[in-house]
């Protein structure tokens, strides 16, 4: 299989659907494209119905293309991670990995586009944190939530506003930044640092303004990360985590007991903003997403300093925060159910207190003159209690 055929099988995989974000190839199934969430076979002609070892195999050592790097690191941990072009198309990342002595391959689409704030839809919030001159932002969720599209366009935000030396880590590089106002420089793990520790250590001394680590993977990184953002510099960076509570106690977590209480510390003085999102099927196809926002003040600096206990949540205090535009995802959820964007199943389904989203739901039915209950035709049972004739 030449290089030639590789492209053409991936751009007939691209251009088989609308809205296609990932490309997969497993041994034993034909090839197959995620769109709006739903992976669907691709006709291939000549078909292939069910993808043999040998070629899941050759497949992937094409897009390894001899790299030596990626070859060990595949060999060793069963897995690597790299990019791939396809001329005038599209930009993918992917991850090739064995799974029952076999290769498979996932190609994640990376759009060419640099997303805005607006064309986003992001909450205002988002903007504020294109306005932030030091700290630690978190953006986190679980993957393909759109973690990357979310810090892009703060980025993009940075970048049309202030004349600012910006500095980003990635793992690959997911968007293509032009020089605007600010001057980027863009370094791919792999190709240009070999991880992300090292790379933020020597990203010290190249005088940034502005950070972006692709993920806080392990306690070095967060360590360096934490002792960027107190020397000054704005740090972007995601973690794989549902909630903001879950977020600060993965970050502790990857310390031991008698350092913690030191890194509470150091964490309340420099968290920012903690986002999390969550990708939701919309009403009509494609997906929304919904977002838990919480930003900065005593309360929260206190609750990341003493641990969360009752009635200090970090759920409570970002409700308490909604004039500062903080949302939980329930409340957010909610919001989207009343735009008319998902259905009130999905809503149930994503919902962290299904109680508060209920209620919230039940609200906005009753606000629109829809029933909120499916019991019909209630009596009063007059004879109740009374003796029986």
């Amino acid at each position: 299989m030449k290089k030639q055929e590789i492209d053409h099988i991936l751009a007939r995989m691209l251009d088989a659907f609308d809205n296609v974000s990932d490309l997969n190839i497993t041994t034993g199934k034909p090839f197959q494209v995620e769109s709006s969430g739903q992976l669907t076979a691709v006709e291939i002609d000549p078909p292939f119905d069910e993808l043999t070892p040998f070629q899941t195999e050759i497949f992937a050592l094409n897009l390894i293309n001899n790299d030596r790097r990626l070859t060990e690191t595949f060999l060793s941990e069963g897995s690597c991670d790299s990019s791939y072009e396809l001329p005038g198309k599209a930009r993918f990342r992917v991850n090739i990995f064995s799974q029952l002595g076999n290769c498979s391959i996932v190609l994640r689409k990376l759009e060419s586009k640099i997303p805005t704030v607006t064309d986003l839809n992001l909450p205002p919030p988002f903007l504020k944190m294109a306005e932030e001159k030091n700290g630690i932002i978190f953006v986190t969720g679980s993957t393909g939530s759109g973690k990357s599209t979310s810090l892009a366009a703060v980025l993009n935000r940075i970048n049309e506003n202030k004349s600012v030396h910006v500095v980003t880590l990635e793992d690959p590089v997911e968007y293509q930044h032009p020089h605007k106002k600010a001057t980027f420089n863009q370094r791919e793990m792999g190709n240009d640092f070999d991880t992300f520790a090292s790379g933020l250590r020597a990203a010290l001394r190249q005088a940034p303004k502005v950070i972006l680590v692709g993920e806080m993977r392990d306690r070095e990184t967060v360590e360096i990360g934490l002792s960027a953002a107190e020397t000054g510099h704005l740090v972007m960076s995601t973690l794989h985590t549902v909630d903001a509570g879950q977020a600060v106690n993965r970050i502790l977590g990857m310390f031991s007991i008698e350092e913690q209480n030191q890194i509470r510390l150091r964490l309340a003085d420099t968290v920012r903003w903690i986002v999390c999102q969550r990708l939701l099927p919309k009403i009509g196809g494609g997906r929304v997403a919904a977002f838990e926002i919480m930003g900065t003040n005593l309360r929260v600096k206190d609750s990341i300093q003493q641990g969360e206990s009752e009635g200090k949540t970090f759920y409570e205090i970002i409700q308490a925060g909604g004039a500062y535009g903080w949302t939980t995802f329930d409340d957010y959820i909610v919001k989207i159910f009343q735009e008319g964007k998902i259905s009130e199943e999905t809503a149930m389904a994503y919902a962290s207190r299904k109680g508060v989203v209920g209620r919230g739901l039940d609200n906005v039915k009753s606000a629109r003159g829809e029933s909120t209950t499916d019991i019909e035709e209630l009596k009063i049972d007059k004879e109740y209690g009374r003796p029986k004739r």
